[in-house]
C-alpha cells in the first residue's frame, strides 16, 4: 500500500511540475474593469458573477474575480496570474476592447479558452491560431452600426459626424460606421477622437459644429460617452444624436441627464425586455436574468453589461457538461481543449442578449435577434419597434 501511495504522490508531483495536475473543481478566472473609466460597465459585470451557479454538471465552480482598473497592462497581468497561480480552466474578460485584445496572446500561449465581454469584432476575427481560443458575448460593431445607419437613413439624415474614443473601440466603430454609411449613401462630414479620461472636448466639438451634420454618432462607452454630447448641447447643436450599445446602462442616463434625451442607440434586447413582444425569442431568457439581478441589487439596477457577463456564464453552463463527457479532467490541457471545442459547438442557446450559435468560423454566434433600437425618453429606455 505504501509503495502505491508513494507512486501516486510522485506522479501527482510530476504532473504538477508540468502544469498538468487535475483538480476536482472547475476554476473560472475573471478580470473586469470594476474601477477606472470603464467602471460603470465593469461593476454590473462583477455583480453578475455573484449570481452564477456554483455547481455545473456535479462539479464545483470557483470564480476568481480580479479588477484590472480599466488598464490594459493590468488586464494582461491579471490574465497571467489567473492562469499560472490559480490554474483556471477558462478566462472571462475583460470589460473593454483594448484590454481584451491585449489578453489574447496570454490565453493562446496557455491554450486556455477566453470569453470576452467587449464588443469589437477584432477580438474574435479572424479565427486564427490564437483567436481559436477566444470567444465573446457582446454584439459585433457591424451589427449595431447597420442598425444605426439604417435608422438614420429612414429618418431623413443625409450627413453625419463621428466622434469616438482614441482607442481600438473608437477606431473599430468608425471603420464599421464608415463602411455602411458608404453603402447607404450617408455622407460623413467630420471624424474626431478623444480619450476616455478627457474632461474637455471643446476643440473637437467646434470642428463637428462647423461641419453642420444632420446627426452625430458618438463612438464611446460608459459614462465618458456623455462628454461630447453634453458639450455639443452646450454649443447649441440641435441635430439628432446616436450612441453605441456601449452606453446602455443607468449610469450613462444619470451622468447625461437632460442632455441625452432623445438619443437613439442599438442595444441588446435585455435593456428593454419588458417592452418586447411576447413572441420575441429572447424575452424569456432576458427577463430571467433581470429578475435575478434586480432581486439581488435592486429594481432598475440591471444593465446590458451585466448581461454580457451573464451570457458568458450561460455559455459555460452549456459547454462544461459537454467538455466533461469527453473524460478530460479540470485543471488539465485536455479539459481546456475540450471546453474550447464545446464552446465552439454551442447551438440555439437563448441568453440575455440573443441566441448563440457558435461555429469554427464564428466565435460570437449572434444574429439580428440580438439587437433592437432604443430611444432615451423621459430619462429611461424606450423600445423602438
Amino acid at each position: 500500500m505504501k509503495s502505491k501511495t508513494l507512486i501516486k504522490s510522485l506522479l501527482a508531483a510530476s504532473l504538477a511540475g508540468l502544469g498538468l495536475a487535475a483538480h476536482a473543481d472547475i476554476n473560472v478566472g475573471v478580470t473586469v474593469s470594476a474601477t477606472g473609466p470603464a467602471a460603470s460597465l465593469g461593476i454590473p459585470e462583477k455583480n453578475t458573477f455573484t449570481l452564477m451557479p456554483t455547481t455545473i454538471a456535479g462539479k464545483k465552480i470557483n470564480y476568481i474575480v480580479l479588477d484590472d482598473a480599466s488598464d490594459t497592462t493590468a488586464a494582461v497581468s491579471n490574465t497571467r496570474k489567473l492562469i499560472t497561480e490559480h490554474k483556471v480552466d477558462v478566462v472571462v474578460g475583460s470589460t473593454t476592447t483594448p484590454n481584451s485584445l491585449a489578453m489574447i496572446d496570454a490565453v493562446a500561449e496557455a491554450t486556455t479558452p477566453m470569453i470576452s465581454m467587449a464588443a469589437s469584432a477584432r477580438i474574435v476575427e479572424p479565427v486564427d491560431g490564437k483567436k481559436k481560443w477566444v470567444f465573446k458575448t457582446p454584439q459585433n460593431d457591424i451589427m449595431m452600426a447597420l442598425a444605426i445607419v439604417q435608422h438614420m437613413v429612414d429618418n431623413g439624415v443625409k450627413s453625419a459626424a463621428y466622434i469616438g474614443f482614441a482607442d481600438a473601440y473608437g477606431e473599430g466603430w468608425y471603420q464599421e460606421f464608415a463602411k455602411i454609411a458608404g453603402v447607404k449613401g450617408l455622407k460623413i462630414v467630420a471624424n474626431e477622437r478623444y480619450n476616455r479620461n478627457d474632461t474637455s472636448v471643446t476643440g473637437q466639438v467646434l470642428k463637428l459644429m462647423s461641419a453642420k451634420p444632420d446627426a452625430v454618432l458618438i463612438g464611446g462607452s460608459g459614462t465618458p460617452a456623455a462628454l461630447p454630447q453634453k458639450a455639443l448641447k452646450e454649443r447649441g447643436y440641435t441635430g439628432k444624436f446616436y450612441q453605441t450599445h456601449g452606453v446602455a446602462n443607468n449610469d450613462f442616463l444619470r451622468v447625461g441627464g437632460k442632455d441625452v434625451e432623445g438619443t437613439f442607440l442599438p442595444a441588446g434586447p435585455v435593456l428593454v425586455a419588458a417592452q418586447l413582444p411576447a413572441n420575441h425569442p429572447v424575452k424569456k431568457s432576458a427577463s430571467d436574468y433581470i429578475a435575478k439581478y434586480e432581486a439581488a441589487f435592486g429594481k432598475g439596477s440591471v444593465s446590458t453589461f451585466g448581461g454580457h457577463a451573464w451570457d458568458a456564464g450561460m455559455l459555460l453552463q452549456a459547454a462544461i457538461p459537454a467538455a466533461l463527457k469527453t473524460g478530460a479532467q479540470p485543471g488539465t490541457p485536455a479539459f481546456r481543449a475540450a471546453l474550447r471545442d464545446a464552446l465552439e459547438s454551442v447551438k440555439e442557446l437563448p441568453a440575455a442578449h440573443g441566441v448563440f450559435n457558435m461555429s469554427p468560423t464564428d466565435h460570437l454566434g449572434l444574429d439580428q435577434r440580438a439587437r433592437v433600437m432604443v430611444k432615451i425618453e423621459n430619462g429611461t429606455w424606450k423600445y423602438v419597434p
